[in-house]
């Protein structure tokens, strides 16, 4: 099973779980994908996009479980990124967790990612 990761805001998750379908952040629904990182490229996507932002969650999902709707394409310095073309069925979903902030705005990842 692969793991890959959503960073969002804990009021827009909560959204989908009422849903029963996450569509994206605005920057998905901006770009007509929803962006996920791997493992390693999760604490350089928090740095890069959400430092400084409070009340987020950390959410792992089986990448296997998206189908073939899931491409992976290259983004920051060729990296291959996994977006969704599709909105996301929660059953892919296999944990939530809060991430906390340290008083410099960086983001704390410790248990959180393999």
């Amino acid at each position: 099973m692969t793991l890959i990761y959503k960073i969002a805001p804990t009021s827009l998750w909560r959204e989908a779980e009422k849903a029963g379908v996450f569509t994206g952040a605005p920057v998905d629904v901006q770009d007509g994908f929803i962006h996920f990182s791997t493992a390693e490229q999760t604490r350089e996507t928090a740095a890069k996009h959400f430092r400084g932002q409070s009340d987020l969650l950390l959410i792992a999902v089986e990448a296997e479980a998206l189908g073939d709707k899931l491409k992976w394409e290259p983004s920051r310095g060729g990296q291959l990124f996994p977006h969704l073309y599709e909105p996301m069925k929660l059953d892919a979903v296999r944990s939530v967790a809060v991430i906390p902030m340290h008083a410099d705005g960086s983001h704390d990842f410790t248990g959180l990612l393999p």
